[in-house]
């Protein structure tokens, strides 16, 4: 590889020219010198100009095909994931794709199959594992500074409700929003989910039911290590982007906070006041994007683990299908449960 990782970027939506752009020009080593999208525009050509892409394609298996090509970025639709890993693990090549890896745990096995057969790696999207706030909460719990851990708590609200077409093909909240936070439950926690309890409501949106959906949702969780979960999201906090995580051990806490527009407070005889969060997810992870495609780049180029595996990613779908079992049945769902761990 000389020293660069060769790149070809599947999909030019919003998430793929995030990594585009941040892999370009904030990411040493590395190199995008394909994109592919299958609906490939203008505009999309016109930003690959932009950021220094020199060739651009409707057909991903120009990218698949070329042996100069070290590596992909799968950054299209869900639908298409499972496929496009086992074409690019066949074709000697690693690996960065976008959560979730598909929806069905046998297009996920497959998958890793796949990978596992080529010799490839394979890095999942969790890309809140690279946040400096989150990796400080989990750093200090897993050095013991607070002991044996008892609560696990993640906050995860969106500052606005997306469209309906977007609901329509997103796979429900569990899948597709709170799914994040299943990565982070184990991520904090350091230890696997055991049984999940779901409750939801269509509290935004009453359309949010006619997809089967809900819009807000509380889960609790079990683990094995004996630790107990709680994970809130809401579709719609006008507020701004709430992040907040928390761990609480037998000697003590350790927790985040918000990141807001700015760090001013304003103190006055009538009270004190402070600015916003940050209004959504590109403003508060998006040097967290840039030390997760780091991580890839260097795994790549070293040869060694990636941080956030397959495996990784088939246990997060495992916890979101558990939570949406429990939700449809109300009652705890465990994950060994057969209805869980089958299509």
């Amino acid at each position: 590889m000389n020293g660069v990782l060769r790149i070809g970027l599947i999909g030019m939506g919003r998430i793929g020219k995030l990594h585009g752009s941040n892999l370009q020009s904030l990411v040493k080593g590395a190199e995008i010198v394909c994109a592919a999208d299958l609906y490939l525009d203008e505009d999309k050509e016109r930003w690959a100009k932009s950021v220094g892409i020199a060739r651009c394609s409707r057909d991903p298996e120009d990218i698949f095909e070329d042996p100069d090509i070290d590596a992909v970025f799968i950054c299209s639709s869900t639908d298409t994931h499972a496929d496009f890993i086992v074409r690019a693990a066949k074709a000697g090549k690693n690996i960065f794709c976008e959560k979730p890896i598909a929806v069905n745990v046998s297009d996920i096995n497959r998958s890793l199959r796949a990978v596992e057969k080529a010799g490839v790696k394979l890095q999942v999207g969790f890309v809140r594992r690279f946040d400096k706030s989150h990796k400080a909460v989990h750093d200090a719990a897993a050095s013991g500074k607070i002991g044996k851990v008892y609560v696990v708590k993640v906050c995860s609200r969106d500052p606005e409700a997306p469209p309906m077409s977007y609901v329509e093909k997103s796979g429900g909240i569990f899948m597709d929003m709170m799914i994040h936070d299943f990565d982070m439950v184990r991520y904090l926690s350091g230890s696997e989910v055991t049984e999940v309890y779901a409750a939801g409501g269509c509290l935004v949106d009453s359309h949010f039911a006619d997809y089967g959906d809900v819009d807000t949702a509380i889960v609790t969780l079990r683990f094995e290590n004996g630790a107990l979960g709680v994970i809130d999201n809401c579709r719609q906090a006008p507020y701004g982007y709430d992040q907040r995580v928390e761990v609480h051990g037998e000697k003590g806490c350790v927790r985040d906070e918000n990141q807001l527009e700015d760090e001013a407070r304003l103190a006055t005889a009538s009270g004190t006041l402070g600015a916003k969060p940050t209004w959504f997810f590109l403003e508060r992870y998006n040097d967290a994007f840039v030390e997760e495609e780091r991580a890839f780049v260097k795994a790549c180029l070293s040869d060694a683990p990636v941080p956030v595996g397959g495996k990784d990613g088939l246990k997060a779908v495992l916890i979101a299908k558990a939570a949406r079992k429990s939700l449809e049945t109300g009652r705890p769902v465990r994950l060994d449960d057969p209805d869980v761990t089958s299509d």
